[in-house]
């Protein structure tokens, strides 16, 4: 035990040390033509690797919404030479993870292992076969798909669920964005559809390597040559097109629970736009500071029309949405409502005053070291620099893009990205 917590402390000196200068990412691409980002960490005997492609279900053919998320679900379930239950096997044997999930860009395969050699080696092997060599069988196919559908029904059922879907297909109405798997479209996936979806979104042209641990620059490279090298082939599947106009409105949905879901939002910030810290820092004052936030203060604390009510922004390749949230008794739903235009309005009209300026940059620079406390998360941030396109000093400015900021700059950004006449509103069980 004694042992164990004085790893613990050299861990955590060592990433200290790593997020207070930003950690030094090298960048190549390799032999297939895979890009690869790596950070080496030798603090603990660990090594985390993780495999990005764009193959979120923003690619999901139209007709056949869940197709990406059913892909990805049955990478591990079956490989050459393995079936899933010797794939767990074998894993738990070593002590390594395979994880993973799919975003709205991106779908991603995670290993986690001890960095010794032998135990290192064989955990990648089987890594390997997970991307390269996925067989996805045909009982395990059925099996997962009736899950998956007897899943979505079921979620079909709650009030968050039914405005989380309605709120993105009213912000990207026809766009591949505003597209929800149903139980319908689950159905008509075939099994040959899988492996089409593979072949064509997790080739190593469009794959992004990210190593963040306890080995050295030629072992990384030697790693991301084997790891990709057994990818399909091909050309990389062109991203979602940019979203039409904010359209606005508002959608009330009926439901019987007590408590009235609400979402405002629009589509808003791209990754790489250079408004992001401003945005940042001011969305801290309107609604993503907790209890000091103005959304808070006005609707929670003045009120008590909510729990708890934020906002947030979700950059992706397109514009992703900004969104403010909250749940209120159905009967104060409507006066609920008005009070967060009335906070948003005056937000947008004033922007944060010095103090509130302040407050938001001295909480979001001095909590920044925590987002790079872990190998998991370095490897986190990483996996977004790479498959983003972000510049390799992103980390290392990060603080100094967020302290000089100004009020104006806010404002000024605000106003490019949050109209309030383009703003959807979606309220499930309201009055």
């Amino acid at each position: 035990m004694k042992k164990i917590r004085v790893l613990g402390v050299i861990f955590l000196a060592a990433v200290s040390g790593l997020a207070a200068a930003g950690p030094r990412i090298e960048h190549w691409v390799a032999p297939s033509g895979a890009r690869v980002y790596f950070v080496e960490n030798r603090a603990l005997p660990m090594l985390d690797v993780q495999v990005d492609f764009p193959a979120g279900s923003a690619g999901d053919p139209a007709g056949k919404p869940g197709l990406a998320s059913l892909t990805h679900a049955l990478l591990d379930m079956g490989v050459e030479g393995l079936d899933e239950n010797g794939i767990a096997d074998r894993l738990a044997d070593l002590g390594a993870q395979i994880s993973g999930g799919v975003e709205m860009d991106r779908a991603s395969v995670s290993l986690r292992t001890l960095s010794a050699p032998a135990t290192r080696g064989s955990a990648l092997a089987v890594f390997r076969a997970v991307l390269s060599t996925p067989q996805f069988p045909a009982d395990v196919f059925e099996r997962e798909k009736a899950r998956k559908v007897a899943s979505l029904k079921e979620a079909l059922t709650r009030p968050d669920t039914i405005a989380s879907r309605a709120f993105w297909a009213a912000l990207y109405p026809g766009h591949a964005y505003g597209r929800s798997a149903t139980p319908e479209s689950i159905a008509a996936i075939a099994r040959d559809d899988l492996a089409r979806f593979y072949r064509t979104h997790y080739g190593a042209g469009g794959a992004v390597v990210t190593i963040v641990g306890d080995v050295g620059r030629g072992e990384a490279e030697a790693l991301a040559r084997e790891l990709t090298a057994q990818l399909p082939a091909g050309a990389v599947p062109p991203p979602a097109g940019a979203p039409g106009p904010a359209a606005g409105g508002e959608q009330r949905l009926p439901h019987p629970a007590a408590q009235a879901h609400v979402l405002i939002g629009l589509p808003a910030l791209k990754r790489g736009d250079p408004d992001f810290f401003a945005l940042q820092v001011g969305n801290y004052t309107l609604g993503g500071g907790g209890f000091v936030s103005r959304l808070m203060r006005e609707v929670r604390e003045k009120r008590g029309f909510a729990y708890s009510v934020y906002s947030a922004f979700l950059p992706m390749a397109q514009e992703g949405p900004f969104q403010i949230g909250l749940q209120t008794r159905k009967e104060q739903a409507g006066e609920a409502l008005r009070v967060v235009r009335e906070v948003l309005a005056g937000f947008l009209a004033e922007g944060p005053d010095e103090a509130e300026l302040l407050a938001a940059k001295q909480y979001l620079a001095g909590s920044f070291p925590l987002r790079l406390d872990s190998n998991r998360k370095l490897l986190d941030n990483v996996a977004v620099i790479g498959f983003y396109g972000l510049p390799l000093d992103y980390l290392d400015t990060y603080v100094a893009n967020v302290e000089k900021v100004t009020a104006a700059e806010v404002r000024a950004a605000f106003a490019r990205h949050v109209r309030q006449e383009n703003l959807a509103t979606v309220v499930v069980g309201g009055e």
